[in-house]
């Protein structure tokens, strides 16, 4: 039985407590958030205890803690946990620059605590399916095209678009392709708020693969969409609802390609993401999505911001 808690209530706050709260092996010593209302509904729904104080929870000594804050206060709460002793998941970004994540890096690993990423997208099982086709033998990946956009999100107040949609997709782009950058540039405007708002973003990987996000926070919808052209092959992915087709090469000769669609069972990201995080504290194992990728998609950001315009 594994004691953790959950630091911070927002959205993502809450989604960590219901899964934790629905795992049989696992115990929730309590809740913190400065909010007094997102305190209440914690203890009336959950059962669990709730603090405005987060020494108060670092006391019980949880073995484990889900960071869900906002990024600028990711450095802070995530040393504070790591001297307590718990180990951490930190909600993407790792932190709020390359040098505070790579602080909080060096801190767990000092301390011999599992540090993993809130990069969770890697477990959409519709990615983990491009994964394994862009990995089958005799596959060349030319370029990957990742969109993600949406409505303006009143939540996100302390960073642009680039750090809270595009993080999942430089993530996204390393692990697809197994590969560092190489080059990176972007454009991007304000519009909204104070903050980027649209980004694009135009990359080449280290194996060659070339690569482009579009992002941003002015699109009435929502969209998240993948496509990878290979040479023997065209993937397509929707992440929202899970689907993926596989075109084959256009046959010259008959003027024709096939298409298979791949059916996926759904699965809920988070959930998977908690369970691998926790079998990692329990092996004493390094995470599946380690600090040092949080860190290399921080560093990634520095690149951009210095070339965005």
């Amino acid at each position: 039985m594994l004691k953790v808690g959950v630091i911070g209530l927002g959205w993502m706050g809450r989604i960590h407590l219901r899964n934790y709260t629905e795992m049989p092996d696992v115990e929730v010593l309590g809740v913190v958030d400065p909010d007094p209302e997102a305190r209440k509904a914690a203890s009336e729904n959950f059962g669990v205890a709730a603090f405005a104080d987060l020494a108060d929870l670092l006391a019980l000594k949880p073995d484990a803690v889900s960071v869900c804050v906002p990024t600028v206060l990711h450095h802070d709460v995530a040393l504070k946990v790591i001297a307590a002793g718990s180990s951490l998941l930190v909600e993407k970004p790792l932190a709020a620059t390359a040098q505070e994540g790579r602080e909080v890096v060096e801190a767990a690993r000092a301390a011999g605590l599992t540090l993993m990423v809130g990069h969770v997208e890697r477990y959409n099982p519709a990615v983990q399916r491009i994964k394994e086709l862009l990995s089958e033998e005799g596959t060349e990946t030319i370029s990957i095209t990742i969109e993600r956009v949406g409505p303006y999100p009143p939540r996100i107040q302390d960073v642009g678009v680039i750090k809270d949609l595009a993080s999942h997709d430089i993530d996204l782009l390393r692990f697809l392709t197994g590969s560092e950058f190489k080059s990176v540039y972007a454009v991007t405007s304000t519009s909204l708020g104070k903050h980027e708002d649209t980004a694009l973003i135009t990359a080449q990987m280290e194996n060659g693969v070339l690569a482009n996000i579009s992002t941003n926070w002015v699109t009435p919808y929502k969209s998240r969409k993948i496509q990878a052209a290979c040479k023997n092959k065209y993937v397509e992915a929707n992440l929202i609802t899970q689907e993926v087709k596989e075109y084959s090469s256009f046959s010259s000769y008959d003027k024709s390609y096939s298409v298979r669609e791949w059916p996926l069972i759904y699965r809920e990201p988070v959930k998977e993401e908690l369970r691998d995080f926790l079998g990692a504290v329990r092996a004493h194992e390094p995470a599946p999505i380690r600090g040092e990728d949080g860190l290399a998609v921080l560093e990634t950001f520095d690149r951009i911001f210095e070339c965005a315009c």
